[in-house]
């Protein structure tokens, strides 16, 4: 584990991780910029740069080279300690993430998701008609995933989802949290074997200390979820609000800089944990349906 300036405890991997990386010089550029009481377009007109590529590089849609982060902070009047910190981490920022190797095929909606996934410190997650993806055997996102893709996008992306789900292992696993729909074990992915495994692997991630799963049994009746999937990411960082990733048929809505709604929906999660079977419970649960499926 390492310290941060803000009086927290994050672990190495975060320190080390590329976009985490990212996230604090971007979050550092726009607090220099406040220090110095300089607008963006100030910013701009000084460096004969364009507003444009001021904001893009704040917004972290554009990296920004060593030379430019020194003229920019030296403008700012910054310290050459300071400096050099920043320049430390914009290096650090353009290291290779691991999904790299699948960027050619990954739209921009997948790779937010990454970049969430791959910073987060804790994740609330409910889904009403599918296990989530961070739960899946590799059967079962086969299944469903050819349900969205072309045989030959198939393959890649069941790689991709296994791999996604190393953030649950290791001594840098996130802490999460999963609720889902009992609809969402009831339903038939790939026929009874493949569902029997799938269920039989939940019960097992469960038993991990970093991983607490609930099942929102039909006999709790009507509740909040019913209005759609939603996924809740925490950071370790205080300068990183909390993010809520919203899937829905038409797309992907990702709720940033909005505490007061971010905060609704983790309001929302806690009232389901409180009306869903206990995570104790889950093992019972799990096992009245193997039983009421074929052999």
């Amino acid at each position: 584990m390492a310290w941060e300036q803000t009086g927290r405890w994050i672990s190495v991997a975060q320190v080390s991780n590329p976009v985490v990386q990212q996230r604090r010089l971007r979050t550092e550029l726009r607090k220099a910029r406040d220090r110095a009481g300089r607008t963006q377009r100030e910013v701009a007109e000084a460096l004969d740069w364009s507003t444009s590529k001021v904001i893009r590089i704040e917004t972290g849609a554009v990296n920004i080279s060593t030379t430019d982060l020194r003229a920019l902070l030296q403008f700012y009047g910054e310290s050459p300690e300071y400096i050099k910190d920043l320049e430390q981490t914009a290096r650090a920022g353009r290291q290779r993430v691991w999904w790299d190797k699948y960027k050619t095929n990954l739209d921009a909606d997948m790779v937010t998701l990454l970049e969430f996934e791959s910073s987060t410190s804790l994740i609330r997650q409910f889904q009403t008609l599918i296990i989530p993806g961070l739960l899946q055997t590799e059967d079962y996102a086969r299944e469903i995933l050819r349900m969205y893709n072309t045989e030959d996008q198939v393959e890649y992306k069941v790689k991709l989802r296994m791999e996604r789900q190393r953030i649950l292992h290791g001594e840098d696993a996130v802490r999460a949290f999963f609720i889902m729909d009992e609809a969402a074990l009831r339903r038939w992915v790939g026929g009874p074997a493949v569902m029997r495994k799938q269920l039989e692997q939940i019960k097992d991630l469960a038993k991990q200390p970093n991983i607490t799963i609930q099942v929102l049994t039909f006999d709790r009746g009507i509740h909040r979820g019913m209005r759609g999937n939603f996924e809740v990411f925490e950071f370790t960082t205080e300068d990183q609000d909390h993010v809520v990733y919203l899937e829905w048929p038409g797309g992907v809505t990702v709720v940033q800089n909005n505490p007061k709604l971010a905060s609704q929906y983790v309001e929302w999660f806690i009232t389901l944990e409180q009306l869903a079977p206990p995570p104790e419970d889950l093992d019972t649960v799990i096992n009245r349906l193997l039983e009421d499926m074929p052999s």
